[in-house]
């Protein structure tokens, strides 16, 4: 079993030496994983700096004292994938952050596509664009990531078309086999920016496919079913991944 992940704030260097790891974070550690002294855990800033190291003392019901011997950068990822994901109903937003990240999605886009039944509007749009950046923070802890995707602020059809317009490579995805072209067969660039878009349950609607293509993006199919948008960027993903090197 390889050690936790927790989080530490930008106001800690992780360095060799002893690191303190409190606050909720902490009280996690120690109440909820309830760790002690010699136990193996990674601290991370979640932009790529991860402090190995083992637990060195446990104080009160919140803090650890870890004991870094080892402390890694990881190199940004090449290519960068970013998914525009279509805002699903229900609580199926937070999983398809959740297993995009656990894939290895770099960045989310929260989209307000024409044919979205959910709406972010004010409080409430606040307050979801909020679950999705604490989904995509604890998916990345529990998948041992030292670099967490971006969440990005909710965005326009017109937002996303001046995304597109500018990546290395950019697909919509879309079921219709007489328009798509397999994705598992596109030309894909090694290094760059990679950016997908998942439609929403009733699909893109024909004046967003027209709009996205002028920006450069062609729709593009998974294969003979038809996923649900919550699943869909996360199939999509793993085959850039494995095409492009990521997964090698």
């Amino acid at each position: 079993m390889t050690a936790p992940v927790f989080v530490v704030g930008a106001d800690v260097a992780l360095r060799p030496g002893t690191v303190v790891l409190d606050g909720p974070e902490g009280r996690h550690a120690v109440s909820v994983r309830r760790l002690r002294a010699g136990e193996e855990v990674v601290l991370t800033d979640g932009a790529g700096t991860g402090a190995y190291g083992t637990v060195q003392a446990v104080q009160g019901k919140d803090r650890l004292d870890v004991a870094v011997t080892d402390v890694r950068t990881e190199d940004v990822p090449a290519p960068r994938v970013t998914v525009v994901q279509a805002l699903p109903k229900g609580d199926r937003g937070e999983l398809a952050v959740e297993t995009m990240t656990e894939t290895g999605v770099d960045a989310i886009v929260p989209w307000q596509a024409g044919r979205c039944v959910t709406r972010w509007k004010g409080e409430r749009g606040a307050k979801s664009l909020a679950k999705w950046r604490s989904t995509a923070r604890e998916a990345g802890k529990q998948s041992r990531r030292l670099r967490f995707p971006d969440v990005a602020d909710a965005a326009s059809t017109r937002d996303v078309a001046a995304l597109l317009a500018t990546a290395d490579f950019a697909a919509v995805l879309h079921e219709d086999g007489g328009v798509a072209a397999p994705l598992a067969t596109a030309e894909l660039p090694r290094t760059g920016h990679l950016v997908l878009v998942v439609g929403p349950e009733g699909g893109v609607t024909p004046e967003e496919l027209a709009e996205f293509a002028d920006a450069g993006a062609l729709p593009h199919r998974l294969g003979a079913s038809v996923l649900r948008t919550s699943t869909a960027g996360t199939a999509a993903l793993a085959v850039l991944l494995a095409r492009t090197g990521r997964w090698s």
